[in-house]
């Protein structure tokens, strides 16, 4: 087989996702669009990252592979097929780089890392809307830096899930590398990395850590959060779930 790994950027605004579903506009769906078009065959494609509707990435990757049977374009210089793909993309997905890869890559199961960020602004902005979660109270940013500070470690992070039906009997343990909080202006920036993620965990995260920075639940809350535990009519992670505009897969490790 021909491998190709791809490394590229999108604004999730208007895709269902990065995943590609029936009568839904997604990223991979229209990734696979332009690129079948160019190579003229059915190809096999997959992401590094499954982002929800709504989430954009500034580093997600995937793997095209492609039969040697089916190789019927002459053209397979990677500068070339980067050309081609992006003239056939929306506006709104770039391909970034694309290298030949050894026939055994995976996008999603070679990774060993990826790294989320999440954008906050403490005041309106007319232009990046679409990228950050607005919020109009004051924020104690040493608070939620503590907070962010302590996800850092192994985690059974239940209590940030939600359940994937597609994948019934996922451990909720999750090893995180490191997670910080920094602040530059009215500019906030939450970013995590671990060698995977639950469905809506990075969101829930953020919603909590923006919970405690309004001072509306205490450092003592999240730890019992960290430990699965909690009352549920309290500290309702759910409703607290960030918006999904401030969220990007900001990059992944092989």
């Amino acid at each position: 087989m021909k491998t190709w790994k791809l490394t590229l950027e999108y604004d999730g605004t208007k895709y269902s996702g990065w995943q590609e579903q029936n009568n839904a506009r997604t990223v991979a769906g229209s990734l696979r669009t332009a690129i079948e078009d160019q190579l003229g065959t059915p190809i096999e494609l997959m992401g590094a990252g499954r982002t929800d509707a709504g989430v954009h990435a500034l580093g997600q990757v995937a793997h095209v592979k492609l039969r040697k049977s089916d190789r019927r374009h002459p053209h397979y210089d990677p500068a070339y097929l980067l050309k081609q793909w992006n003239e056939r993309l929306p506006s709104d997905i770039s391909v970034t780089e694309v290298e030949e890869a050894p026939v055994s890559f995976h996008a999603r199961h070679s990774a060993t890392a990826r790294t989320y960020l999440y954008q906050i602004t403490t005041r309106k902005t007319a232009f990046h809307k679409r990228h950050v979660w607005w919020i109009k109270d004051d924020l104690n940013i040493k608070a939620m830096q503590t907070a962010a500070e302590k996800m850092a470690g192994r985690h059974d992070f239940v209590r940030f899930a939600q359940k994937d039906p597609s994948k019934p009997n996922e451990s909720t343990i999750v090893y995180v590398d490191t997670a910080e909080v920094t602040a530059d202006d009215h500019l906030i920036l939450f970013r995590i990395d671990a060698s995977h993620f639950l469905w809506r965990m990075v969101r829930r995260l953020v919603g909590v850590t923006v919970k405690v920075g309004l001072g509306e639940i205490t450092q003592s809350d999240f730890d019992d959060l960290l430990n699965g535990k909690g009352d549920p009519k309290k500290l309702d992670v759910a409703a607290w779930t960030a918006p999904s505009a401030g969220l990007f897969l900001e990059s992944v490790r092989y």
